[in-house]
């Protein structure tokens, strides 16, 4: 029987199916056991290997989306956020957005939760099946300038049209040059109304050109995000202020 099962791990390494290997001559041992038959062992190995392959895609699916922590919704303090925040919370929370190829734009003052929120949403995703990656916008930038430079721009957006999610953090921190802001138009544009995107940022829309320093571009790219998609104000008390008051009353 051990030359049997043996040769049985050799052929499942060949092919490469996680989840059977683990413990396989006490399983089939336990079919003995309890009389099961050819049927039955073949339903519970291979569910149980289906169960490691489904778990084992939403951990690869969460490592590669490149979050820079972890933050789940079910940890997200609802009565902290702002009003809007509060009140559309539910609706996104189904994901409907992303099949829907509609975007998020989270708007408002820093430390109210919109990156918390964002990442949440990202890691539902990931273990719901879809394809997510997180990036600042500077990064972002960053990686669109340096694709262009080696001629490999095409094959960077292309890539990127495949993520059902892609959550671009910290519009307004730094201002960006004409070619960064060509750029990210460019790239946004692309997926609009096609795939999903969300967006944070600390500015509201009459200040982007702040940033992109083109009032016409500015204006093109705010109307391309903005429809049909959900603008939420964001402005309100930080939301880490209240998570800080919150851990140093349980302390005292």
């Amino acid at each position: 029987m051990n030359e049997t099962i043996t040769e049985i791990k050799k052929y499942i390494k060949e092919l490469k199916i996680p989840g059977i290997n683990q413990g396989l001559k006490m399983k089939i041992e336990e079919a003995y056991k309890l009389d099961k038959s050819y049927e039955e062992f073949l339903r519970d190995i291979f569910v149980e290997a289906y169960d490691v392959r489904k778990e084992n895609g939403k951990k690869n699916r969460i490592k590669n989306a490149r979050f820079p922590y972890k933050k789940y919704l079910d940890e997200l303090q609802v009565d902290y956020l702002p009003e809007d925040g509060r009140r559309k919370f539910k609706e996104l929370k189904t994901l409907s957005f992303i099949e829907e190829g509609r975007n998020i734009i989270l708007a408002g003052n820093p430390g109210t939760g919109k990156t918390h929120m964002s990442i949440g949403l990202g890691i539902d995703a990931c273990n719901k099946g879809y394809k997510v990656f997180f990036t600042t916008i500077s990064s972002l930038i960053n990686e669109l300038k340096e694709s262009r430079s080696e001629k490999k721009l095409y094959t960077f957006e292309k890539r990127f049209g495949k993520y059902d999610l892609i959550i671009a953090d910290e519009l307004g921190y730094i201002s960006f040059d004409k070619e960064g802001s060509e750029l990210l138009f460019t790239f946004l544009s692309l997926r609009s109304e096609r795939k999903s995107t969300i967006i944070t940022t600390n500015l509201s829309f009459d200040r982007w050109n702040e940033v992109f320093n083109d009032a016409v571009l500015t204006a093109a790219l705010i109307d391309r995000l903005t429809h049909k998609s959900y603008v939420i104000n964001m402005n309100g008390d930080s939301y880490r202020i209240k998570e800080t008051k919150e851990w140093l009353e349980m302390t005292n």
